[in-house]
């Protein structure tokens, strides 16, 4: 194995990607969690960079560890949105390398998932909603959706009142029957109005309910697992693996996800679905925008033998999510039939767009001679 050279960033407010390059030219392409990426990329150079130069490649897990007991003052959710960048880089690097996709290194292989197609809304009309869904249902194939009930934090507050209850039936019978329905509460809602808002669920077929109560009340959330007979789920804000020890101990949720880049790449989100494969939950992690995010969860879901059902899949459009469209060349996220492929060649099997790298703020470490 060769040493790390150099650690570079490419970054905008919403995404910076990450280049690590091994003293024999060898590199990898990874990226630091989305939203407030800036400042991310910052923590990379002064707190994450500076413990991996010089270091060797090939033990992942082992570079995260050095730089989480060098920073252990540190141990909150930037440290581990900054090592996605380093984490991620080192399996595209190690691919390459290999000549393989990250999938196969893993321990899987390529080949299509199914995937559901996850709304951010809540500033849309239950109408709306189960219009664009039917659209994407006939246009795209998918057969299983995701949308928004509640308000994001809101202490049983509606995004407006009577929403809930509105788009519950509305979005469900719209799409009928044989299609999965599932539904995000974003720690929107109390127990008591968690467990009512659940029982509306059960009545229109729903069978996964997503971070009913404020996700960081462990204790809140298995109250609703325990009542309810459909899936209760989330995970997708922590971090911290005492956290998720925790939680997969109680049985705090039936299905756990974890987000790739929030947990601080593939080596420390594979520890957590260790545990809940141990545990006998399964795993369905969070991928909400059309970043590396979703690249590298397609990876690892083709490999992790507890893997859940499907891959969550942004269907926001450019007007929404401009940021998440032209990162990468040619389409990596095309679907048919409601399934995507798992990038098959070398690494993420991706390319980032040149003129997107051009438009980024750029910084470099780089190992003193």
């Amino acid at each position: 194995m060769t040493k790390i050279s150099k650690v570079e960033s490419f970054s905008t407010e919403f995404v910076s990607f990450t280049r690590v390059t091994a003293e024999d030219g060898a590199f990898g392409w990874g990226q630091c969690s989305t939203y407030n990426a800036d400042i991310t990329a910052e923590v990379l150079h002064r707190q994450v960079a500076p413990h991996v130069l010089g270091q060797e490649t090939g033990d992942i897990l082992a570079l995260v560890h050095r730089v989480e007991e060098k920073e252990h003052k540190f141990p909150g959710s930037y440290r581990c949105r900054a090592l996605a960048g380093l984490d991620t880089a080192l399996w595209d690097m190690a691919g390459r390398r290999a000549g393989k996709p990250v999938v196969e290194l893993l321990g899987g292989g390529a080949g299509d998932l199914r995937a559901y197609a996850s709304s951010m809304k809540r500033d849309i009309t239950p109408k709306d909603e189960a219009a664009r869904m039917v659209r994407l249902r006939d246009e795209k194939g998918f057969d299983a959706f995701k949308w928004r009930v509640g308000a994001e934090c809101g202490h049983d507050i509606d995004e407006w009142p009577g929403r809930t209850e509105e788009v519950i039936p509305t979005v469900a019978r719209a799409l009928g029957d044989g299609v999965l329905k599932l539904v995000d509460g974003n720690s929107g809602f109390s127990p008591a109005r968690a467990i009512e808002v659940g029982r509306m669920l059960e009545a229109e077929g729903i069978g996964h309910f997503e971070e009913p109560c404020p996700y960081w009340e462990l204790e809140q959330t298995r109250e609703v697992t325990e009542a309810l007979a459909l899936d209760v789920t989330g995970g997708e804000q922590d971090w911290d693996l005492i956290v998720w020890r925790q939680m997969i101990a109680m049985r705090a949720v039936d299905i756990v996800q974890p987000d790739v880049m929030y947990m601080g790449g593939i080596a420390r989100t594979l520890l957590v679905a260790e545990m809940a494969a141990r545990a006998g939950l399964p795993c369905t992690p969070h991928s909400a925008n059309l970043s590396l995010v979703t690249i590298c969860t397609m990876h690892l879901l083709g490999a992790i033998p507890n893997a859940g059902k499907y891959l969550e899949f942004s269907i926001e459009e450019e007007d929404y999510y401009p940021w998440q469209y032209g990162l990468f060349r040619g389409d990596p996220f095309a679907v048919e039939g409601g399934r995507v492929r798992i990038p098959d060649g070398p690494g993420w099997g991706v390319e980032i767009n040149p003129d997107w790298l051009d438009r980024a703020r750029y910084k470099v470490s780089e190992r003193e001679r």
